[in-house]
């Protein structure tokens, strides 16, 4: 094992076990190992050590990594589209695409709707959130996306299972920590509400901020740099 491989999986260990101790439902927590700023190589270093799951937030690139993985025989890789996703991308990864984090507007639930048909399928997707009204983050305003919920349920080739948020960068824990629990409570709110139960998933946490997600529901977990440090 070279030292590039063995502090992958040194990292990737600690990963786990700060799931099982921070996670109020370990067994449920999903790790993405954020992919957009390493290779293949490394990326074949992460795969290893029985993580499967990549997030990446360009169309064009997680396209050409699954291409490549495919052409080398690698075919069980689950794909997360984790950043913000243009409408005319999304024919790129559409037929392949396990789960799509970022869906920010209803035009957008559409396209991805509209393409999920044309290649006969069903695409999992997350609603994300801008919980701290953060003018330099992505995601729905509450009272917009409360507008859409209507006409995104009537869409039948997206499965909306979940929410998604980020947090500030700051070293403020309790401001962090709201933004996971008003997360959490959007989510129980609206499986009363609108979605009767359907809503499962908490996408939530970085490397900055796993352990407080954790501790306050995450399921799915997006961690980069912790993994290749």
């Amino acid at each position: 094992m070279d030292l590039i491989e063995e502090n992958i999986a040194h990292n990737i260990s600690e990963i786990k076990n700060d799931i099982k101790n921070h996670s109020i439902y370990p067994d449920k927590v999903k790790l993405i190992a954020v992919t957009k700023y390493v290779g293949l190589d490394t990326m074949k270093e992460v795969l290893k050590t029985g993580t499967n799951v990549f997030g990446e937030n360009r169309a064009q690139l997680i396209k050409d990594k699954h291409d490549s993985f495919i052409a080398d025989g690698i075919n069980n890789i689950e794909w997360h589209f984790i950043g913000n996703l243009q409408k005319n991308k999304v024919k790129y990864i559409a037929d392949f695409i396990t789960m799509i984090h970022s869906v920010n507007k209803l035009s957008l639930a559409q396209e991805i709707d509209k393409r999920a048909a044309q290649n006969n399928r069903t695409i999992d997707v997350l609603l994300e959130i801008n919980v701290a009204g953060e003018e330099s983050k992505e995601g729905y305003q509450y009272d917009e996306l409360l507008k859409d919920i209507p006409q995104l349920l009537e869409l039948k080739n997206i499965n909306i299972i979940g929410l998604m948020t980020m947090a500030p960068n700051s070293s403020d824990e309790t401001l962090v920590r709201d933004v996971f629990i008003k997360l959490r409570a959007i989510k129980e709110d609206f499986n009363k509400k609108y979605f009767h139960g359907k809503l499962t998933e908490l996408s939530m946490g970085m490397t900055n901020d796993y352990k407080i997600a954790l501790e306050e529901g995450a399921t799915i977990i997006r961690v980069g740099r912790k993994i290749y440090n």
